[in-house]
């Protein structure tokens, strides 16, 4: 019946717009503005053209001496719009189209590159000609995509991606489990993790393990790079990188202001403002976000504060500076339930004392020039410090606190009387500087030479404190330890471009050096480790909308400083780094308003790291998981129905969808799990590697400012050991994950003539009950949640 009153609304909807405004459906629009260059200075004779997605014809004009342009007569609808100039990098804008004009500025960037400065510093992926050569799968996550489905996580966002598996914990996302083309997605260990093309992970070397992830609200659109080309960006290069934009400083001041509540406590407030003076630009963005999550006894809340400046120095230089704050109290447990326990009430949360408060401060300079007519050069510099306590009640590994260290807990009916309770106390602190180019050249074909070196450092301070009450915020030193990594790499990708054919080999090398000291018993340990990193990419793109690829890389990650030295001895301990060969081929396509892309993939490894928890039900170490197999296909479409003229009406689809039909133990294997050390796991399936994921979205657009889209976000069935148990043990930390699915819907509309909207938005609009985790006891997926907001730009 719910479906069923949805269905009717949206009919009733679409009904009665067709005859609302016809005035408005029908008219024409026009876009103007003017054409600068970094300075400001206005720049006449370039090209500017404006294109529907769906249509392959196009409006066009010449910016004027004064750099003036418009462009008449045109449809509403969402636009392209491209200037371009010889000695100058393409530069592209969207906007959206109505009855009221639309005033844009268009800013150009000097070079003789095909591409952006950019793109060799902040920006992975470029303009579309560096797309069509790209020799690997990539995606784009645009502002555009996440306002119109009003996302309430960065799960809910990177699940729109093919490839992607995403698992939350605490219900708001703050710290998202990401894995690429099966690859386990704890603590998102196993890809890279970048904002403007800078690692955003607090220890990538030492401890890839992300225990922060900056809020979705911050970025302007996620880039996701799959392919050989990520190994200009390492360490990891396992499964992908994931590169958060953040908004360009704005040509002129504007700014935003948001808010959006909704039941179980949530609330989202923000706001953006920004603009450029001379050649100063200038952008913040401030956000405080909160929510009850997904379970009983648990609350999140979080600030988050950037800042960026720039400053043009002439035609061909330029720094940014950015810095940022992220600051996070929760009520929230690491421990999940028992079986018992949660087919009794699946929401509840008897840890009601855990505490989790983090802070994160960061700061990055970039500096890009030039030099000469044919390289262009980045600089970078950046810091961060990240300071995480959080304290658990005396569950642990266990998940249950009759643990002998901890004599007065008898069992539940002590757990928030007098158990004690662990202080996981750390702070990692890492600083790096990265020069990249590139040279643009000719010998005998164009020539692009792209090269970079980074020197990197990270230092951990780990402390354990165990309190002698479940509320204790002090308590016995029982682990003092610290650990450091510092990294030399350099890399070199050189791409032969011989007229619709891109051929890219390159290659990666790092140096990798730990230590590791135990405070308490006075024992410190070094080691140190090197790895090349080859790849080979090839591309064929006939035309601007038609892409063909394939690729093979090395696949590395390194192992965590605690992994490779012994915490008593010092000593070197026998685990490997991850290593794979990675293969891919695909192609993309653009046919009017159809994006269609596909890529068939098979990562072969070597060896692959797995943590003993996921791998057998028992423990938080790490260990070599040996060979393993991944095979499977991925897909994304994109239909967007502008073509529908004179009505004011927009119908589009959206979907992403993976197939995983092969993640297994390839080499000889024995279980983890206790008691099962002698029972062979080879050819066993993959723990959290589900063999589908899908998601689709189906929208309507109309003139008069309304977007209705109903989406469906599906998980494929899981194991959470490797034995491949199905019946869930006692603990809750073996058995079958199965499949799940739900809908969300969103509801939009823009306000005529004032810059504001309204929005309705649904997540898991039937309050479907689903597991999504039982690594340390069953944790169960959000319930249905309904938020209301609004957004105003200025």
């Amino acid at each position: 019946m719910r479906s069923l009153g949805v269905t009717t609304f949206v009919v009733v909807a679409i009904s009665a717009l067709s005859n609302l405004h016809p005035v408005i459906a029908q008219s024409r629009a026009a876009i103007s503005g003017h054409v600068v260059d970094i300075t400001g200075a206005r720049v006449p004779g370039a090209r500017v053209t404006a294109r529907l997605s769906s249509d392959p014809a196009s409006a066009s004009a010449v910016s004027d001496a004064a750099g003036g342009f418009v462009l008449q007569s045109l449809e509403p609808g969402d636009y392209e719009v491209v200037a371009q100039l010889d000695g100058f990098s393409l530069t592209e804008a969207h906007v959206t189209v109505d009855a009221l004009p639309v005033v844009i500025e268009l800013r150009l960037r000097p070079g003789g590159l095909a591409e952006e400065l950019t793109v060799i510093g902040t920006r992975l992926v470029g303009s579309e000609e560096m797309r069509r050569r790209l020799p690997g799968g990539f995606d784009l996550l645009t502002r555009e995509t996440l306002e119109a489905s009003h996302v309430f996580t960065t799960s809910e966002a990177l699940r729109k991606i093919p490839g992607v598996v995403v698992r939350d914990e605490e219900g708001l996302g703050l710290r998202p489990n990401i894995g690429l083309r099966g690859l386990n997605p704890t603590r998102s260990s196993k890809v890279l993790l970048l904002e403007d093309g800078l690692p955003v992970s607090y220890a990538p070397y030492g401890d890839n393990a992300s225990y922060y992830h900056p809020p979705i609200d911050r970025f302007d659109r996620v880039e996701v790079l799959k392919g050989s080309s990520q190994i200009a960006y390492g360490p990891v290069t396992l499964g992908g990188v994931l590169n958060y934009i953040t908004p360009d400083t704005p040509s002129h001041p504007k700014g935003a202001i948001a808010v959006t509540a909704g039941n179980r406590g949530y609330l989202n407030a923000g706001g953006t403002i920004g603009g450029t003076w001379g050649n100063t630009g200038f952008l913040t963005h401030a956000l405080r976000k909160q929510s009850d999550g997904a379970r009983e006894n648990v609350h999140s809340g979080l600030v988050d504060v950037m800042a960026k400046v720039s400053r043009a120095f002439g035609p061909t230089r330029q720094l940014a500076l950015k810095g940022n704050y992220y600051g996070e109290r929760s009520q929230v447990t690491y421990s999940g339930l028992r079986e018992l326990e949660y087919r009794r009430a699946p929401r509840q949360n008897p840890f009601s004392n855990d505490r989790f408060d983090g802070d994160r401060t960061g700061a990055t300079a970039v500096y890009r020039a030039l030099l000469w007519s044919r390289v262009a050069m980045t600089a970078s510099a950046y810091a961060s410090h990240f300071a995480r306590d959080w304290w658990r009640q005396s569950s642990n590994s266990g998940q249950r606190p009759n643990d002998a260290a901890d004599p007065q807990c008898a069992g539940m009916a002590n757990l928030n009387i007098s158990c004690g309770n662990e202080g996981r106390l750390r702070r990692y602190r890492q600083v790096g500087a990265e020069l990249r180019a590139r040279h643009d050249f000719v010998a005998g074909s164009r020539q692009e030479l792209d090269f970079g070196v980074r020197v990197h450092g990270e230092r951990q301070d780990r402390l354990q404190e165990n309190g002698e009450t479940p509320t204790a915020r002090r308590g016995v030193l029982v682990e003092s330890n610290v650990r450091t990594t510092d990294a030399v790499s350099a890399f070199v990708q050189h791409r032969w471009l011989a007229g619709s054919w891109t051929v890219t080999p390159g290659a990666r090398i790092e140096r990798i050096s730990y230590t590791r000291t135990n405070r308490l018993l006075g024992v410190s340990g070094d080691t140190s480790t090197t790895e090349l990193v080859p790849g080979l990419g090839v591309s064929w793109g006939p035309g601007p909308d038609h892409t063909v690829f394939a690729g093979v890389h090395r696949g590395f990650g390194p192992a965590r400083a605690e992994d490779v030295i012994n915490n008593t001895t010092g000593g070197t301990v026998d685990l490997e780094p991850e290593r794979s060969w990675n293969y891919e081929a695909g192609g993309r396509v653009r046919i009017g308003g159809v994006k269609v892309q596909a890529t068939a993939f098979r990562l072969d490894y070597a060896n692959q790291i797995i943590p003993a928890s996921l791998a057998g039900g028992v423990g938080t170490a790490l260990t070599n998981g040996g060979q393993t197999l991944h095979q499977g296909v991925e897909g994304g479409l994109d239909v967007d129905w502008r073509h529908l003229r004179g009505t004011g009406h927009d119908l589009y689809l959206g979907a992403a969808y993976t197939w995983l039909p092969v993640a297994r133990f390839s080499g000889v294997r024995t279980s983890n799990v206790p008691g099962f050390a002698d029972i062979s796991i080879s050819g066993n399936r993959l723990p959290y590697a589900p063999e589908a994921t899908a998601s689709a979205t189906a929208g309507y657009r109309h003139a008069v400012g309304l977007d209705l889209q109903l989406e469906i976000q599906r998980v494929g069935g899981q194991f959470a050991d490797d034995l491949n148990t199905v019946t869930g043990s006692a603990d809750g930390q073996r058995g079958l994950i199965p499949a799940y699915a739900y809908l969300n819907l969103a509801a939009s509309w823009r306000i005529p003539r004032s810059g504001g909207s309204v929005f309705l938005a649904i997540k898991n609009l039937d309050d479907r009950l689903f597991i999504i985790d039982r690594s340390r006891g069953i944790l169960p997926g959000h319930p249905r949640l309904v938020h209301v907001g609004t957004a105003w730009r200025f």
